[in-house]
């Protein structure tokens, strides 16, 4: 690991005066999961490292006018174990518990790992679902972006050299939703995942799909929404059937490589599988809450 500058401000302008500073030659440090081991591997090489971890603020979690924010410092526990997260968003407490380990969990952070961008994670497949959007700050002002806008390739995001994200809100799921995250681990529970899948079902009295949405992780480039398997089902009779042949539409949208958790024509065969199951369970579940 080659030498770095390191800054620790204690205030937002202070580290935006750094990013300023430093530009592309600048990182932003928050709980270092991802970034110091690529590090350690010279795959990163920034010139400053500027940690967040002195500035208040930034890691609280509430809900108002309809939906929930998450300061980016807020670690991948705290939502775990956040109240207002299982009162709220439970598919995002269920999501976070599946994380690595908890030494892992303890010290992530969900700004850190949306700026990370590495599409093998477990939580922006549920975020996606939620229509999750970051809030950022720079020297020039601050914006909004849709999580589905925030991905761009692997590692890669939207974020300009002097952004920071300091939020992530999320709209309360629709009356009704139901919601799962499954997993898929033929190795290591702590480890990444062969795909991973994450759904939201709202269906009416008459069992009618009313909103569906599907994210999958691990299963390509960047995090992914599959809206033709949600069109394929909205406004059609829960069924069965009907997820079997919605879920064969994955294929279309996902596009894994092959690596150690296996070959890139497995997954996609496991994304459809699991994408199924995503809806039966979301299905099992609206259906137990019928009186």
């Amino acid at each position: 690991m080659i030498g770095f500058d390191f800054h620790a401000p204690k205030t937002q302008p202070e580290a935006l005066e750094l990013l300023a500073r430093y530009g592309e030659d600048a990182k932003l440090l928050a709980g270092g999961t991802g970034l110091i081991n690529m590090m350690k591997q010279n795959l990163v090489q920034p010139a400053a490292l500027i940690q967040l971890s002195r500035i208040p603020g930034l890691d609280g979690i509430d809900a108002s006018d309809g939906e929930v924010r998450i300061g980016a410092l807020a670690t991948h526990r705290n939502i775990e174990t956040s109240p207002v997260i299982a009162r709220e968003l439970p598919l995002l407490a269920e999501t976070y518990r599946h994380v690595a380990t908890v030494r892992i969990r303890n010290v992530a952070t969900i700004g850190g790992g949306l700026a990370h961008a590495d599409p093998m994670q477990d939580p922006p497949a549920s975020l996606l679902v939620l229509d999750t959007s970051v809030q950022t700050v720079s020297p020039g002002g601050g914006r909004t972006i849709p999580l589905s806008d925030l991905f761009v390739d692997y590692y890669e995001t939207s974020l300009q050299p002097d952004e920071m994200i300091v939020e992530v809100r999320v709209p309360k799921p629709p009356a009704g939703a139901t919601t799962t995250f499954l997993k898929f681990l033929p190795r290591s529970q702590d480890d990444y995942a062969t795909v991973s899948v994450a759904a939201l079902l709202v269906a009416d009295e008459r069992g009618i799909c009313r909103d569906v949405r599907i994210g999958l992780g691990a299963a390509g480039s960047t995090p992914i929404r599959a809206r033709n398997v949600e069109e394929a089902l909205v406004g059609q009779p829960a069924s069965l059937d009907a997820f079997r042949q919605a879920a064969a539409l994955v294929k279309d949208v996902v596009d894994p490589i092959s690596d150690v958790r296996g070959s890139a024509e497995y997954k996609r065969d496991m994304a459809e599988v699991f994408t199924r199951r995503a809806l039966e369970r979301c299905w099992t579940l609206a259906q137990a809450r019928r009186p």
